[in-house]
């Protein structure tokens, strides 16, 4: 087990884990403000979670690569009990462990009983991205056995069916660099002050697939397309005679009044159920015109309601 720490956290985390030793009958209880937050980083071998784990690391979190999950709560324990020199947590669990990810699910159970707070942060990849990052660095996948990658990429997904739909945060790396994957990590994590929701807005275009990390998707095909207008074909949703021309078509204005409504209450029900993070599609045919627009007036909505929200436009300039 290897284990990422940020300076100086080694020796003041062992002086935590030395003052809880002795018989479980001699510790004290620990106050709730003493347990640490939990971030747990997993998903697809290849997908960043070495990224994602560094990123948390460099902000200051103590980061524990590959511990067993069944370890997990007492990681947690042994951090509640460092006199506050270990608040903030990251344990990157992965199929590297797969002798121990059964006892997953029975750790979560443990730490919502101990009323930790706890997020999952999943990084997810398409296939053919997998494949390539595998084959350019010549290492097999930890499942593929006697098999093709793709047979132990499938193996994983399943694997992780169930806790990539516990999720917090699924982010998709398909088509991020290092440095894009570290400014999503950021974003999330940086800020000191934890929002109750934060909100990405992402415009994409159908003709080069749904976003998989998506929890809402809209459509706005039915918006006339801006592209069969010959001066505007040019722009993006991001110029006023384009977003203009959007907004004035019959039903544009009272979509935009409808979603948000949808959305607010939607939010209301995700902080209700502790989820901090959505990831809202909006798509067009190529996400170049209508998608934008529509996005950049959708985030507006959202941060007047409170909402921290980042607009992403994935496929703007793709053409």
């Amino acid at each position: 087990m290897n284990v990422n720490e940020h300076d100086g956290q080694h020796e003041q985390a062992g002086d935590g884990a030395q003052v809880s030793t002795g018989t479980p009958n001699e510790k004290a209880p620990v106050p709730d403000a003493a347990i640490p937050e939990l971030v747990i980083i997993s998903g697809m071998s290849g997908a960043g979670r070495s990224t994602a784990a560094k990123c948390l690391e460099d902000l200051g979190w103590f980061v524990v690569d590959n511990l067993p999950p069944a370890l997990i709560p007492t990681m947690v324990e042994l951090g509640a009990r460092s006199q506050g020199n270990v608040a903030r947590i990251a344990v990157v669990v992965d199929v590297r462990g797969r002798r121990f990810f059964d006892n997953l699910r029975e750790s979560l159970a443990d730490l919502e009983a101990k009323n930790v707070t706890r997020r999952i942060v999943f990084l997810e990849s398409s296939d053919d991205a997998l494949v390539r990052r595998f084959e350019s660095v010549r290492r097999p996948h930890p499942l593929q056995g006697d098999g093709r990658i793709v047979d132990g990429i499938a193996a994983e997904r399943e694997l992780l069916r169930e806790l990539r739909g516990d999720a917090d945060l699924v982010i998709d790396t398909s088509s991020l660099n290092v440095h894009e994957l570290r400014a999503k990590m950021d974003a999330q994590f940086a800020g000191e002050e934890e929002p109750e929701l934060r909100a990405t807005v992402m415009s994409f275009g159908y003709k080069y697939g749904l976003p998989v990390d998506a929890d809402l998707v809209v459509d706005c095909r039915f918006l006339p397309n801006p592209h069969w207008v010959p001066e505007l074909r040019p722009f993006t949703g991001l110029n006023d005679e384009v977003s203009g021309y959007v907004f004035n078509q019959p039903g544009a204005k009272e979509f935009l009044d409808r979603y948000t409504e949808l959305l607010q209450l939607v939010a209301t029900g995700y902080r209700r159920e502790g989820k901090r993070y959505v990831t809202i599609a909006v798509g067009c045919t190529g996400g170049k015109h209508r998608s934008v627009a529509m996005s950049e007036k959708l985030a507006a909505r959202l941060a007047a309601e409170s909402v921290e929200t980042v607009v992403v436009h994935r496929d703007m300039g793709r053409e």
